[in-house]
């Protein structure tokens, strides 16, 4: 009888994670759960367009940081990678930071303290608010 131990799926998934390969395969999965969101949310939309979802834009026509975040994935998941990032660069950058985390990038963003992490959120909010008011004629070209 061997005294090595087996280990089941979930226990070599979690061990594979500070591993490059672990990294990898990681990144693939989102990936691949990312593309289906995206399709799906196109085919959703495609079948029934339910309009402005964003609360502030529906009652005051004015947009949030957000808007657009769900026209990103559905041009994403129209294969319109470039309509993605017109409808809101930030959502883009931060899906494509979620995206690579398991490769460093996550780590590095913990170890980052509160205060710094705060003002790249702040600022990732401003920059979109930015683009979204430009987006719809609220600020000057």
């Amino acid at each position: 009888m061997s005294t090595a131990r087996q280990f089941g799926p979930v226990e070599r998934w979690r061990r594979s994670a500070g591993t490059t390969a672990g990294g990898v395969s990681r990144v693939l999965v989102r990936g691949l759960g990312a593309a289906a969101v995206a399709v799906a949310a196109a085919l959703v939309h495609d079948a029934h367009d339910p309009g402005v979802l964003c609360p502030l834009r529906r009652f005051t026509g004015i947009p949030c940081p957000g808007c657009g975040s769900t026209t990103v994935f559905i041009e994403a998941g129209h294969g319109n990678l470039l309509g993605a990032v017109a409808a809101n660069p930030v959502t883009v950058l931060v899906a494509l930071g979620l995206l690579v985390a398991p490769l460093g990038p996550g780590r590095w963003w913990w170890r980052q303290p509160n205060s710094r992490r705060n003002a790249v959120i702040w600022g990732a909010a401003a920059l979109s608010w930015s683009w979204q008011l430009h987006r719809y004629g609220f600020l000057p070209a």
